[in-house]
């Protein structure tokens, strides 16, 4: 199946290299915030955050007062992220050295009384820097008051972990500290989303913290040897077990996380799916006995694969393979590695190359942390994915609520993905026609260019997260099998979205915001084509320089060769738009040097191609940003799974009892006899719609008793 999302990137090599201090591009940015009390840092894996709290939190020790740094990590293992670094042979005034003394990420219980005995004997002594787990932090701060931590800067790493939801112990703790002492927060995640749409702080809490955000595509784009991302889907039926081989490539460096016990995806014996995955690829040789590792000798060529078993409960085999997994130095140390539960969040393997995730991921926190584990710049790869392998709906299953669910959630968290994934564009309101956008700037006409502090601040730094908001809401995923108007969903839906989440914002802020956040999701959902840079790649085409020597006709390399160029270069158009394309690329008035007169950009909404410089708000409110995932469910699953999933979502919506529906069942028999089809809920006609709906309402019914 192709990816829903593909995105390449220019491998600048930027994001890596470092300033006079040895600060990478991100934690340069984030130093330059090194004064604030309360500090928000977002950015993806493996972009430096670890060492970017380290050179505030030094520069806070040495010049702002502060006289101890903790820091709470989420789990054991990641706490080895912050030990001991030597700044000082990159240029910076100072190496963090903490004590290993005080280092609580190690065996045993997190919530011990000799961690937290250690925990508050660091807050009475004269040491500067303590380690520790989320869990001790959360324990240690019942026997203290929260004076303890005055002049302390408390660093939260993985922040998503947080919440504003009465119930979070770790939530109530940070903001207890905030009200009741001098701390200062430096907050760190690479995913602010949370799958169960409960806020990780509350507004008022949010609004005290200044905030540095360094996004995906700055990460990615300054990668030395990645050049793609993949996100895809293949749906299956039947049980996962016997689809997986269709989309695990063992050539590739892979992650294979394999579903909950929980879920509708698995057999409910995990140990098995992991033998019948094993047996599938090939024939074990061996279990190392130090290390763990699985050898398996491959049944397709004979190689030999290693296999790292995550999913195995058994305290000391897991604790040997997560070790070996620690040390791994070569490409060649690892080639499949199956987890459940683990492998996920700060889990480093450079080398992956595919993440392979069964069923759906009940969090956007979950699935951004998964697709970051193949997302680290390495020498042997160029290209990383990931591939989510979902069940299809089946209209006998009395599931199939959960499943359509489960597959238009799937689908959304890949939407919102590539719009996290996606290059930036600056949006200013077009004044005139001479009005030209300079470079990363597009300009629309009749855009309402934020006015307030409020509205700048929520789409400088807020709009993915507002976007999650917008994606996880019911109303929307309704929206997705394109059953409800555009136009409803930019101007009814979403105003009543970011109303919920920002109640403080006027009428004509809503609005503001609602411009922004609908424009960006539409620009960032089509695609953009550049006539300059096609017409260079054209003329530089071997084709077509051996089709000018041989001098074959014109209209041979207008009407066949240049299509074909650009469907390579945009493998997202259709055949018909490639050559539509070509025939307004061919058109175009030249210059001397066989160039385009004028510097044209198009974006493809709707099938249509649309001069950027014409681009109208009223124009991009007539898109339904749900356009791609429709397109999705209309080619990727059969007719009849289509015709399910609009089912399942319409009966939530249909208001009928069994007397009207006794009514209609003659009058949808006749229609049928008169039409030979069934009544459409795409019709104009009212009531074919409603008997559409009855036939609906019926089949809910017949599942209801067929289940009991």
């Amino acid at each position: 199946m192709p990816d829903i999302v593909h995105v390449t990137y220019a491998q600048t090599g930027q994001s890596s290299r470092t300033n006079p201090y040895g600060m990478r591009e991100m934690q340069e940015k984030a130093y330059q915030y090194r004064d604030a009390q309360y500090l928000l840092l977002k950015a993806p894996p493996a972009s430096g955050k670890s060492r970017a709290l380290m050179f505030i939190a030094l520069d806070k020790l040495v010049h702002q007062g502060i006289k101890k740094v903790i820091v709470a990590v989420p789990e054991k293992s990641i706490g080895g992220s912050f030990s001991k670094t030597l700044l000082k042979d990159g240029g910076f005034f100072a190496n963090w050295e903490p004590n290993d003394n005080y280092n609580l990420c190690t065996p045993g219980n997190d919530g011990s009384s000799s961690k937290v005995k250690s925990f508050k004997n660091f807050l009475a002594n004269d040491e500067k820097i303590l380690i520790c787990t989320h869990a001790t932090l959360r324990f240690a701060f019942e026997e203290v008051e929260e004076k303890a931590f005055n002049n302390v800067l408390l660093a939260i790493d993985e922040f998503h972990h947080v919440s504003a939801d009465v119930d979070s112990r770790l939530g109530e703790l940070l903001r207890s500290i905030m009200a009741r002492s001098t701390a200062h927060i430096m907050a760190m995640t690479g995913s602010y989303f949370r799958g169960d749409t409960v806020p990780v702080l509350k507004p008022e809490d949010e609004a005290k913290f200044d905030k540095v955000t360094y996004n995906y595509y700055e990460q990615l784009n300054g990668y030395q040897y990645l050049k793609s991302l993949g996100i895809g889907y293949h749906f299956y039926q039947g049980k996962y077990t016997s689809a997986i081989l269709d989309i695990l490539d063992t050539d590739k460096k892979t992650i294979l996380h394999i579903p909950n016990v929980n879920s509708g995806e698995s057999t409910k014996d995990k140990n098995k799916e992991v033998g019948t995955i094993l047996d599938a690829i090939g024939e074990i040789l061996k279990i190392d006995s130090e290390t763990g590792v699985i050898h398996i000798k491959r049944h397709s060529d004979g190689k030999n694969l290693k296999v790292a078993d995550l999913v195995n409960d058994t305290a000391k085999d897991r604790d040997k393979i997560q070790d070996y997994l620690r040390d791994i130095k070569s490409v060649d140390d690892m080639d499949l590695i199956i987890a459940l539960g683990m492998a996920k969040e700060g889990f480093d393997w450079p080398y992956c190359e595919h993440a392979l995730t069964v069923g759906y991921r009940g969090s956007l926190t979950e699935i951004i942390q998964i697709i970051g584990r193949c997302t680290r710049d390495s020498n042997n790869k160029t290209h990383a994915q990931f591939t989510n392998l979902i069940a299809q709906p089946d209209a006998t299953d009395d599931l199939v609520k959960l499943s359509v669910n489960n597959m238009l959630k799937a689908i959304t968290a890949s939407l919102l993905m590539e719009q996290v994934l996606a290059p930036n564009f600056k949006f200013k309101t077009k004044l005139s026609d001479d009005d030209k956008a300079e470079a990363g700037e597009i300009k629309i006409r009749g855009f309402r260019t934020p006015s307030s502090k409020r509205v700048k601040d929520i789409v400088e730094t807020d709009l993915n997260d507002l976007k999650a908001t917008i994606l996880q809401d019911p109303s929307m995923l309704r929206a997705m099998p394109g059953n409800i108007d555009p136009e409803v969903i930019n101007k009814v839906l979403i105003p009543k979205i970011i109303q919920e989440k920002y109640p403080t914002l006027n009428p004509d802020e809503i609005e503001e915001v609602r411009q922004y956040v609908v424009l960006d999701s539409v620009v960032k959902n089509t695609l953009m084509l550049d006539v300059k840079e096609l017409q260079k790649s054209i003329q530089k085409d071997e084709t077509i320089i051996q089709a000018l020597a041989e001098s074959l006709p014109q209209y041979q390399i207008n009407n066949e060769l240049i299509p074909k160029i650009i469907k390579n270069i945009y493998p997202d158009l259709t055949n018909d738009e490639a050559n539509s394309f070509s025939k307004m690329v061919v058109d175009m008035p030249r210059n001397a040097d066989g160039m385009p007169e004028a510097d044209k950009r198009f974006i493809r909404m709707a099938g249509q191609f649309v001069n950027i410089d014409d681009l109208h708000i009223d124009l991009i409110d007539t898109i339904n940003p749900f356009q791609k995932a429709f397109e999705i469910l209309s080619k990727d699953v059969t007719t009849k799974v289509l015709k399910v999933i609009q089912e399942a979502i319409e009966v939530s919506r249909i208001k009928m009892d069994f007397e009207e529906a006794k009514i209609l069942w003659p009058k949808i028999i006749n229609f049928k006899k008169a039409y030979d089809r069934v009544p459409s809920l795409q019709s104009t006609d009212p009531l074919e719609r409603r008997m559409a709906e009855c036939i609906i309402y019926l089949k809910e019914e017949n599942r209801k008793r067929a289940n009991g």
